[in-house]
């Protein structure tokens, strides 16, 4: 059994070789990865199974939450998007060795800058057997190697997805050691020490592992430590819209990071459109933990008796508590200013959202908030990779470098420099003697 240094190494001189593998020779890669796992449903789904009635066992035991449980099965949906997922990156244009700039210093002198992959990917994640199939797709696509490590509730569907991804990449031009897998907690301590082979860290997953990263290696690490997503809802937001729009962001799926978790309501729209919304959370089982404001504006309200009496008291907790399942705080602010405050001290810089029919006040609210994604009468559960339209994502990032929201292919790589001369020499240029010309190259041919 190979080292975590050798596994990084391998993986390293895996990456330099995968440099010069054609865009269309990594599409072919990803064509054969889609084939055989469609062919190998039944055992992965079976494996799959296996892992689901352990982490129940765990749920039962109050060992696991359910929400972590959850992000374990693979449903129908999840294995149709697993497998559309691959084919929508294969399709999308090679994003290595594009021209981004070009500029003509000097007759014979050409300066450019292209896209290329960088380097080597360590990529942890919890649950979510699929992730192994969308890493696998991104990596190759955009020229990177990749580590991939899954969580121990993930063991028998990670074990089998990766047996799959092997064989099919076997029989491929992809090098050998450009996606490799690890199982073990100590593997992963030993490869976070890794940096000289090792160029970016990637954990998907709760808050606990993101942090744990984060503070355990001197590789740059790409990720969020939390979901804590807030959508606000201003006066004269359309009571059918916020309705539909609330409801899809909590009950869509509650366990995802892009969920919204908190409601900020204005103080005008406390007893006219709050009542509305809180009625149809509660009608789809979502409990609400409201401050006093926005408990005694519902309770002054024509909202059911019964619903009432379920209504929760909010602690200042509550507001910075990524709940991952079907519970909401709810709180009333004066104004734009206020809610958008809320966010920028509460928030965790992934997704925040503004209902109103305002185009100024959206546009306010969407300037001013500190996050990865600002939206306009639009769900949080907008923010996927696959919904942007990348095919699927390696992982949602708050980072403020680099790559920022759901990161798809153009986030997996960097840039380099080439300079192409005639044997000139920095000393040719300066004060009395050749000017730099800095003139754009519109005819690009290299």
């Amino acid at each position: 059994m190979s080292t975590p240094t050798e596994i990084a190494r391998t993986a390293a001189l895996a990456s330099r070789t995968l440099k010069a593998v054609s865009g269309d020779d990594r599409s072919a890669a990803l064509t054969a990865v889609h084939d055989a796992l469609a062919a190998a449903k039944d055992e992965i789904l079976a494996a799959n199974q296996k892992d689901m009635e352990a982490a129940q066992a765990l749920v039962d035991a109050g060992k696991m939450k359910q929400s972590l449980a959850k992000r374990l099965l693979l449903s129908d949906s999840k294995w149709d998007g697993m497998l559309e997922g691959i084919l929508d990156v294969r399709n999308l244009e090679d994003p290595v060795g594009k021209v981004t700039m070009a500029t003509k210093l000097d007759d014979g002198l050409d300066l450019y800058r292209l896209t290329c992959p960088i380097g080597v990917l360590l990529v942890i994640f919890e649950a979510r057997p699929e992730v192994i199939a969308n890493i696998t797709a991104l990596a190759l696509k955009s020229g990177n190697a990749a580590i991939l490590k899954g969580g121990k509730e993930s063991t028998a569907s990670f074990a089998a997805i990766a047996n799959v991804v092997s064989r099919a990449l076997a029989t491929t031009k992809i090098p050998s050691g450009a996606i490799q897998l690890v199982q073990t907690r100590e593997d992963v301590s030993a490869l976070l020490d890794q940096d000289q082979y090792i160029d970016l860290v990637i954990p998907r997953g709760g808050n606990d592992l993101v942090r744990y990263i984060k503070e355990n290696t001197k590789i740059p690490v790409m990720g969020h430590a939390d979901g804590l997503c807030a959508i606000y809802v201003h006066p004269d937001a359309d009571a059918a819209k916020a309705v539909k729009v609330v409801v899809d962001a909590k009950t869509d799926y509650p366990a995802a990071c892009n969920a919204c978790e908190t409601l900020l309501v204005h103080q005008d729209a406390a007893t006219t459109l709050l009542p509305k919304i809180a009625s149809a959370l509660l009608e789809a089982g979502v409990s609400l933990r409201c401050d006093s404001v926005s408990k005694a504006a519902l309770q002054g309200s024509d909202l059911d008796s019964a619903k009432k009496l379920i209504l929760q008291d909010s602690t200042e907790e509550d507001y910075n508590t990524e709940f991952l399942e079907l519970t909401v705080a709810v709180k009333v602010v004066s104004g734009l200013d206020e809610a958008v405050e809320h966010i920028n001290q509460h928030g965790s810089g992934h997704t925040d959202a503004i209902l109103t029919e305002s185009k100024e006040t959206a546009e306010s609210f969407m300037n001013r908030v500190d996050s990865a994604g600002v939206f306009w009468n639009a769900s949080t559960r907008f923010a996927d990779g696959f919904r942007y339209g990348f095919g699927t994502e390696v992982g949602i990032s708050t980072n403020k470098i680099h790559a920022r929201g759901p990161v798809g292919l153009e986030g997996l790589t960097i840039h380099k420099y080439q300079l192409r001369g005639n044997g000139q020499g920095a000393s040719d240029y300066g004060a009395g003697k050749k000017a730099y010309l800095h003139t754009k190259i519109e005819d690009i041919n290299i």
